[in-house]
């Protein structure tokens, strides 16, 4: 199977949980038929975990914005970090890994308010909103969701099982996440194809 550039590539072993794990960054996705766990850093952004409830193929994306809206946008922008083309870059490597759609079920992160007084302030409710219509236009359940508030949160993800492990960050000291934030949104609002960058 061909893989799309926005496929996450950066597996660790965690000695913690004592497993391989991949790291999903914003603007990637990373499905799979195994053992591995799926993690990833929120603050405004938003990860959904998708499953099929039988199998146990599963994974996981993380888009920044709901769509695209620069001039020359495309219905279907072909970038990850924006939620249409997320969610669609998951189902399709999905199914292609053998899941069925009327199985899948949902469990949806993020979305936190993590940058005060900023004008993109409601860019995680804008996300989360986003999300929750399009899993129920695609007739895809939620099981689970932890969104909004303010503050960033850790996600781990064991899509063999369904389980999820959440760490909420309540104490946000580190001044550089939020500016690194602070600096992506605008990158992506005002240029959406601007190279990658780590928020976490």
């Amino acid at each position: 199977m061909e893989i799309d550039k926005h496929f996450a590539l950066s597996h660790y072993y965690d000695r913690h949980f004592e497993t391989e794990a991949v790291k999903v960054l914003p603007g990637e996705y990373y499905a799979t038929q195994g053992e591995e766990m799926v993690v990833t850093v929120l603050g405004s952004c938003v990860a959904v975990c998708l499953r099929d409830r039988s199998s146990g193929i599963g994974g996981l994306n993380h888009f920044l914005l709901p769509e695209d809206r620069s001039a020359d946008a495309s219905p279907l922008t072909e970038s990850a970090r924006y939620g249409v083309y997320a969610m669609e870059l998951l189902v399709n490597h999905l199914l292609k890994l053998g899941a069925q759609r009327k199985r899948l079920e949902a469990k949806v992160f993020g979305g936190g308010r993590v940058i005060k007084d900023f004008s993109f302030a409601n860019v995680g409710e804008r996300n989360v909103r986003f999300v929750m219509q399009h899993l129920r236009d695609e007739g895809i359940p939620v099981a689970a969701q932890d969104v909004l508030n303010t503050y960033p949160r850790k996600v781990h993800f064991f899509p063999r099982t369904g389980r999820v492990m959440l760490k909420k960050i309540n104490s946000l000291h580190n001044n550089t996440l939020i500016e690194r934030e602070s600096r992506y949104l605008k990158q992506v609002e005002y240029k959406p194809e601007v190279g990658e960058v780590d928020l976490f």
